[in-house]
């Protein structure tokens, strides 16, 4: 049941009496995986994002020093991904849905005497949920430390590997998302299939992009009629370990990061 997760990682192999007796739980970081079930081109299956959390998760809890307290919660599976709800097999939930989905979850998991939540999301497609999940939860809980972070963004050598084009607009199902799967569910990928395409029609000599500052909304069929953004026939195995492991390093440091970090109050200084 643990998939990638190492077993004394994992949250629900624990006892109720192992969590009650458990030390130090203010400190203990507890992460939950949020992925989607939606379409990835015609290569790819519809877990990409969901196996891409969990397997980079999995990796740096293997590599993190036992002297960090740190567990994985079961991944939620689905997320909001209406944008892409025209292509068949996509399952999504609505914003208010998932949002209500983690606030239960972190309450639960405060009652249980935790005090660090990561939320750990994989889908570009729902980051504002986790942003307005995390500050409404410590809204309500101060003492309740939540981090709504996105796997992509630790430090990691995507830049070493992918062209310029694809840092840029290869946002789904291209050469990086791609290159993962050929590491970590290379018999679910159908390489034959691999396509490149780039989003159709975007603005020139405009402030406005389709993911930067000053966005309009989109949704998948506006720009693509493969489903992929990017290039995933560039794709190979050897990038996909390289990136795993480069990315879950990065998750080392932040678990460790939260480990150490102490919420600011600036309040309690007057």
């Amino acid at each position: 049941m643990h998939s990638y997760i190492p077993p004394d990682r994992f949250f629900p192999y624990l006892t109720w009496t192992d969590i009650q007796a458990m030390p130090d739980k203010e400190n203990v970081v507890i992460i939950q995986p949020v992925g989607a079930i939606e379409q990835h081109g015609p290569h790819l299956p519809i877990i990409v994002d969901s196996a891409i959390a969990v397997s980079v998760l999995g990796k740096a809890l293997a590599k993190l020093d036992s002297s960090v307290p740190a567990y994985a919660l079961p991944p939620l599976y689905y997320g909001k991904s209406n944008e892409h709800w025209h292509f068949p097999g996509t399952i999504t939930l609505s914003a208010q849905t998932l949002l209500t989905v983690l606030v239960e979850m972190a309450e639960s998991i405060y009652r249980s005497g935790f005090r660090k939540l990561v939320l750990m999301n994989a889908h570009g497609g729902q980051p504002q949920v986790m942003e307005i999940a995390a500050r409404d939860i410590h809204q309500k809980y101060e003492d309740f430390l939540v981090f709504p972070l996105f796997t992509w963004r630790v430090p990691h050598i995507g830049k070493e590997l992918l062209s310029p084009k694809e840092l840029e607009l290869g946002i789904h199902a291209g050469d990086a998302e791609t290159s993962l799967l050929l590491s970590i569910l290379p018999e679910q990928v159908k390489m034959e299939r691999a396509v490149a395409e780039y989003p159709h029609g975007l603005p020139e000599d405009s402030l406005l992009s389709m993911e930067g500052k000053l966005p309009f909304a989109w949704v998948t069929r506006d720009l693509t009629q493969s489903g992929v953004l990017g290039d995933a026939t560039v794709a190979t195995k050897e990038k996909g370990d390289r990136l795993l492991e480069s990315v879950s390093d990065g998750w080392v440091q932040a678990i460790q990061d939260v480990y150490k970090f102490r919420q600011p109050q600036a309040y309690k200084s007057q």
